[in-house]
């Protein structure tokens, strides 16, 4: 454990992404795991319905992952620089600022969710069958989400603090538990979708559980602190918070991305292809946050050696993390790629029985959709390294040009003109050309000498 200790001053760039990287990647696809997992058990256990039902739940779960994952990129980018300068106690002003404002919000969102289960589910597109399930998921799922924000944003500060494998440990833990609840509330307890969903559920409580008893006994630097609460410092502490919000919020449009992707999707797979579709649709999804995490690890790894030597001055040392990423972003985005290109039968039928019709949509169409995942990789891992720099216009034109502004026209043109390859190909098409963007504005940046100026 000591030999892994993290020092931000002293240790080389490689040395310094490998220590943070390994952990990241490993916790990061057990936490993706968490959904996979749910959609193993659901698709062999309670079949394609539920399965469908549970695709529709998806932008619900993604909006969660969204805000945390916004304030856990811009509250950790402001603690590098802050501790790059020494002032601790403004780092753990920042980290407060962050989780009171997730909580908050998270909080509100599902007590109305709560409230309204049936018309949630009608709202994210559930016909009259589906609404039953969908409404049960949602019932069992939703008080979770208040300790997936201590995860998202606690994570980013444990790695802060020098301490990844304690992040990778908590996701870990998280995984772990899903797949123990999972096989017992769905077959031995027969709880169907109820079960399902407190399973995940617990899983999240158990992650951010970690997180907390982090911060109150193991912390060195990075935790936590009680603020004040005079009108001075709330207006102080809303300015914070929208400075993180600034710096995170391409983090928020590339991770809700997702969550359009799905809504759009859903609708689009339905009307062309019904409910067989939604579910072939509803196997992919289940590999997307597994790639997103994969770029996230890479990402996430990085940031802080980037904000902290850009906080320091230290330009030498951000070349040496841009080569590092570069090279680890082309690795695995060809080697998943090509994967699920070559051997979507295996990947299909690890969810779903392969004698449905569900099953063959999928099997013809996963190879469509995996053509842009080494693009998905790099367009995040490209959005994630501006953010490193401060910048906030590039990464916030970037995600919602591949998130929105081109994946919902690609959805609506594309199947017109190629039929079901068109759907499959929507969201690929969006991730090359939002490639071609950001590798034309990273080359004219270089090239003008302001890519390392804030």
């Amino acid at each position: 454990m000591r030999r892994d200790a993290v020092d931000f001053e002293k240790d080389r760039t490689s040395d310094l992404f490998r220590k943070l990287f390994v952990p990241t990647l490993i916790g990061s696809l057990s936490l993706s795991a968490v959904t996979a997992i749910d959609g193993i058990f659901i698709g062999h256990g309670l079949g394609t319905e539920a399965l469908a039902a549970v695709n529709l739940i998806v932008p619900v779960w993604i909006l969660f992952i969204s805000i945390g994952l916004m304030l856990g990129i811009g509250s950790s980018v402001v603690m590098s620089i802050h501790l790059s300068k020494q002032n601790i106690k403004a780092a753990r002003i920042n980290l407060t600022q962050a989780m009171i404002a997730s909580n908050v919000v998270v909080f509100i969102i599902s007590v109305l969710i709560l409230m309204f289960p049936s018309r949630t589910a009608i709202l994210l597109g559930a016909s009259e069958d589906l609404v039953p399930l969908v409404r049960d998921y949602l019932i069992g799922v939703t008080p979770g989400f208040i300790f997936q924000q201590w995860s998202l944003i606690g994570l980013f500060a444990i790695r802060l603090d020098g301490s990844p494998n304690v992040a990778m440990i908590s996701n870990l833990l998280n995984g772990i538990t899903n797949v123990l609840l999972d096989y017992l509330f769905i077959f031995p307890f027969g709880w169907g979708m109820l079960g399902a969903a407190a399973a995940t559920g617990t899983s999240i409580f158990v992650g951010g559980a970690v997180a907390i008893w982090y911060f109150i006994f193991k912390a060195k630097k990075i935790r936590p602190i009680r603020i004040k609460s005079s009108i001075t410092s709330i207006k102080l502490s809303i300015r914070n918070i929208g400075y993180q919000c600034r710096i995170g919020f391409p983090t928020f449009i590339g991770e809700f991305a997702m969550a359009v992707i799905t809504f759009v999707g859903n609708f689009t797979f339905m009307h062309y292809l019904g409910t067989d579709g939604v579910s072939a649709f509803g196997v992919a999804c289940y590999y997307t946050p597994l790639l997103f995490m994969v770029a996230n690890a890479i990402s996430t790894s990085a940031q802080p050696i980037i904000s902290y030597n850009f906080g320091a001055g230290r330009r030498e040392k951000i070349s040496e993390t841009e080569r590092i990423i570069t090279v680890s972003s082309m690795f695995f985005g060809v080697g998943v790629s090509l994967a699920f290109v070559l051997f979507p039968e295996i990947f299909v039928t690890l969810f779903i029985d392969s004698s449905t019709q569900a099953a063959r949509i999928a099997i013809e169409g996963l190879p469509y959709f995996a053509s842009g995942f080494l693009f998905l990789i790099l367009d995040i891992v490209a959005i994630g390294y501006l953010q490193s720099l401060e910048k906030v216009k590039a990464p916030t034109i970037f995600s919602l040009l591949r998130g929105l502004i081109l994946v919902v026209p690609a959805y609506i043109f594309l199947p017109k003109l190629f039929s079901t390859a068109g759907i499959w190909l929507s969201t690929a098409a969006a991730d090359f050309i939002t490639f071609l963007m950001i590798l034309l504005y990273l080359l004219f940046m270089k090239r003008q000498g302001k890519l390392s100026h804030s």
